[in-house]
């Protein structure tokens, strides 16, 4: 006599699809669209005191990892995670080829923008050759300036960046800016704006051609939550 097939939930258990998400500002904004998704996480998750890294969701068959948000894409192209959410700026940061970004999720709203001092003299860009930039954007400052023909000298900073110019260290900086709060308090102003952001779901390429039905269906729950 033939053996029964495991049920639908047991075999979705045993291997979970893994869905890394960023710490800090987007998952707060993202807890309400993963529970419309029928996606909450374990309540630790949003406790950013937690001390966990990987958390079950009310669904067995998806975890949750939270991790930087300059890493989930990195995650997600080498396969440890199948999908993900972050920042359009970390995809134009890394430009990896094995990710594929469906969704706008239409959360995280902020820009990538140069900014410098606000009692700089005026300054014709077309005459520049080169110039100092103080960033954790290297990628899109050279793309960037190389577009106009400067080169872009990055002096490559994870924090603080608003510093930089006030000590010397580059002329402008290229960062993420939602309100201008932080520029304003260090004396700096936007001069352009690089590119709008918005938060995607990213999946892995690999995975989704493995298993499309499964990671199918949890983009249609991202969708139906954003409706």
């Amino acid at each position: 006599m033939d053996q029964p097939l495991p049920s639908p939930t047991i075999m979705a258990t045993t291997q979970p699809l893994v869905l890394a998400l960023p710490k800090g500002r987007i998952l707060k904004e993202l807890m309400p669209v993963l529970k419309r998704a029928g996606l909450t996480p374990a309540a630790d998750c949003a406790d950013e005191d937690s001390r966990r890294l990987r958390f079950e969701t009310e669904d067995a068959a998806v975890d949750v990892i939270r991790v930087r948000p300059f890493d989930v894409a990195t995650f997600v192209a080498h396969g440890a995670a199948q999908i993900g959410v972050c920042g359009g700026d970390v995809l134009m940061e890394f430009d990896y080829q094995e990710i594929y970004a469906p969704l706008d999720l239409g959360i995280g709203y902020c820009r990538v923008s140069v900014a410098g001092p606000v009692d700089a003299p005026a300054d014709d860009p077309s005459r520049w050759s080169r110039i100092a930039v103080a960033t954790k954007y290297p990628n899109i400052a050279r793309k960037h300036y190389a577009a106009r023909g400067v080169q872009a000298e990055v002096v490559h900073l994870n924090g603080a960046m608003e510093l930089a110019p006030a000590l010397g260290l580059s002329k402008v900086i290229v960062d993420l800016v939602a309100t201008g709060a932080t520029l304003k308090a260090n004396g700096l102003h936007e001069t352009e704006v690089i590119a709008e952001i918005t938060s995607r779901v990213i999946v892995n390429r690999s995975a989704l051609k493995t298993m499309p039905e499964r990671i199918g269906a949890l983009l249609a729950r991202f969708r139906d939550a954003i409706a």
